[in-house]
């Protein structure tokens, strides 16, 4: 069983590590010569959020959110159109490579399938020692002591360093690719849906050690995931992604017990649960996902809001504040009364 994660007191009032303001990435739609067939996909749309220190922020949405793409923009494995992107008040976009190499000692990732994130021809070790060798480590001697210290911190023997990915279970392998992310002391780990290629016994094993490092060493963590009881017992703050825009974003329990977006309510309500007044809520439209409704600029889930109003074709609704640090982006929170709520 998953231990819950408490959030230290005073946390939200630290000074951001990862500041993210007006970030956008978009992409040329397919079609026509040289792909270009209209207006681009925005797969991140002007988005604006922070993580303090010691803070674990998760991060939701349906597939073709944009989730994993906002995380590979932070990381510049892909390159934002529009945006800045501080960490540590150092700014990311447009920094040359070797700079951008070095600054990646404070911000790793530990990504979704572990054995694609192994290099199959290295041994565990070698795969664990390659970061501290490109972001210049110590000698080889300091090197062996550090994977031998690092395997044990993640729940393996020294002798693991020895063996190759394809030797280690899926559990283990994910084990590897966290000792690889700690080796460089990061001040950041960006994971990304880090248990949903394991095994449903192996997820809170794994999300015990994650939450075990996090505390030991002060990291802060930007947690993206979809299951959303693992998210509620994890996460001190929760943002809500639609097609690359941010709809809701406030502290966990707040957003779970006073949901104020009709999209975050859909997928609280379409969530498994035991309790029969939870069950078979969701009555929102099924809708490909992947792109924005056609024509105007108005909020991207009107074509799926059953409490659509005139006015949400018109314009993109702002995040507005609904309490301190929870806000939300809908039309009618506009309203005297907003009818999401209830």
């Amino acid at each position: 069983m998953m231990e819950p994660h408490t959030m230290e007191p005073g946390l939200e009032a630290r000074e951001p590590l990862l500041e993210v303001r007006k970030l956008s990435v978009h992409f040329a739609r397919g079609g026509g010569w040289f792909g270009r067939g209209g207006e681009p996909v925005k797969a991140v749309d002007d988005v604006s959020f922070s993580v303090a220190p010691g803070e674990i922020l998760g991060l939701v949405g349906e597939s073709g959110s944009g989730k994993s793409t906002l995380a590979r923009a932070i990381l510049r494995l892909t390159e934002p159109t529009a945006g800045s992107v501080r960490l540590a008040g150092t700014e990311l976009l447009g920094l040359e490579a070797g700079a951008m190499r070095r600054i990646r000692k404070r911000m790793q990732v530990i990504f979704q399938d572990p054995y694609a994130s192994l290099n199959p021809r290295m041994t565990a070790g070698e795969n664990i020692a390659e970061g501290l060798r490109l972001l210049g480590a110590d000698t080889r001697t300091a090197r062996a002591a550090a994977i031998t210290e690092l395997l044990a911190q993640v729940g393996l023997p020294a002798d693991a360093a020895g063996r190759y990915p394809h030797e280690f279970s899926g559990g283990q392998r994910q084990r590897i690719g966290i000792a690889r992310a700690l080796a460089v002391q990061p001040a950041l780990i960006i994971a990304d849906e880090p248990v949903s290629a394991l095994d449903v016994s192996i997820q809170a094993q794994i999300l015990n050690l994650l939450l075990d490092q996090q505390e030991r060493r002060g990291l802060a963590l930007l947690f993206i995931g979809h299951d959303l009881s693992v998210i509620r017992h994890f996460c001190d703050r929760l943002l809500v992604l639609y097609l690359g825009r941010i709809v809701e974003i406030g502290s966990t329990e707040a957003v779970f017990t006073n949901p104020q977006h009709p999209y975050t309510r859909a997928l609280l309500d379409a969530a498994p649960a035991t309790h029969p007044a939870r069950r078979a809520r969701a009555d929102v439209p099924d809708r490909e996902l992947g792109q924005a409704p056609a024509g105007g600029a108005g909020c991207a889930f009107r074509t799926r809001c059953p409490q659509v109003l005139p006015a949400c074709h018109d314009a993109v609704p702002p995040l507005r504040s609904v309490a301190p640090g929870h806000s939300a982006a809908c039309i009618r929170m506009e309203l005297p009364v907003n009818p999401c709520i209830g």
